[in-house]
Order: C-alpha cells, then sequence, then structure tokens
C-alpha cells in the first residue's frame, strides 16, 4: 500500500487529515453574516424613484428611510427578491438584492394601478 502512495518523485504521499484549526467551523452560520454584511449597505433610489418623489413633491425623512430599511431587512430574511413596501402613503418597488428603490408612488397618483413582477409585499405603519 505505501508504494502505492509514491509519487512521481519517490516521496510518500501523505493522505489529507483533519488537523484542529483548519477549514470551516461548524459554528460559523454563513447566512446571518451574509445578512448583517447586507444590512450594512444601505438604500439606493434609482433615479427613476427620485424622479417621481420630486415631482409629487415627496421627501423621505430619516426615520421613514430607516423604517424603510427595516422593511427591506425582513424581505431579505424573507428570500425576498423583489418587494413592495407601503410607507406612509406611499408605496415602494425594491429590489432587495441590490438594495434599490426602483420607483415611488404615493396613494393620490396611485389609480388602479397594479404592480407586477414582486414577489412580496410588506406593510409598515
Amino acid at each position: 500500500m505505501s508504494e502505492m502512495l509514491r509519487g512521481i518523485t519517490g516521496q510518500s504521499i501523505k493522505p489529507a487529515v483533519n488537523q484542529p484549526g483548519h477549514g470551516i467551523s461548524k459554528n460559523v452560520n454563513f447566512a446571518g453574516i451574509l445578512q448583517q454584511a447586507v444590512n450594512k449597505q444601505k438604500l439606493k433610489f434609482s433615479g427613476h424613484a427620485l424622479e417621481r418623489l420630486g415631482l409629487r413633491n415627496s421627501t423621505i425623512s430619516e426615520r421613514a428611510q430607516q423604517k424603510l430599511e427595516d422593511a427591506v431587512a425582513k424581505a431579505a430574511a424573507k428570500g425576498a427578491k423583489e418587494a413592495l413596501i407601503w410607507l406612509d402613503n406611499t408605496a415602494y418597488v425594491v429590489s432587495i438584492k441590490n438594495r434599490t428603490v426602483i420607483t415611488a408612488v404615493t396613494k393620490e397618483a396611485m389609480k388602479e394601478n397594479v404592480f407586477t413582477n414582486i414577489d412580496c409585499a410588506v406593510i409598515m405603519d
């Protein structure tokens, strides 16, 4: 058997053995670490969303932005990709993966609107 473990150079080849301190720890929760990294990223607004908010003279307060970020985190935790977030009489369509607000529609501008290509809805107070 030891003859079979010799390489071309004539040196013995040692089989791989798990050594303490090497490899992946069983206590590491990759999904948790990834979620923390994603949550640290700031929410961005697309040019289209900013234009929509500007046309309706709508602004977003720091409190509302924090609530939006909380809603994005909740949607991400459920595995959502594109979410409709209802906050302060405004509907925001958000790319969860990119953490980007794609568009925003105020209640006043919403007349028989249909939102497509979303897989999640988050209603915030």
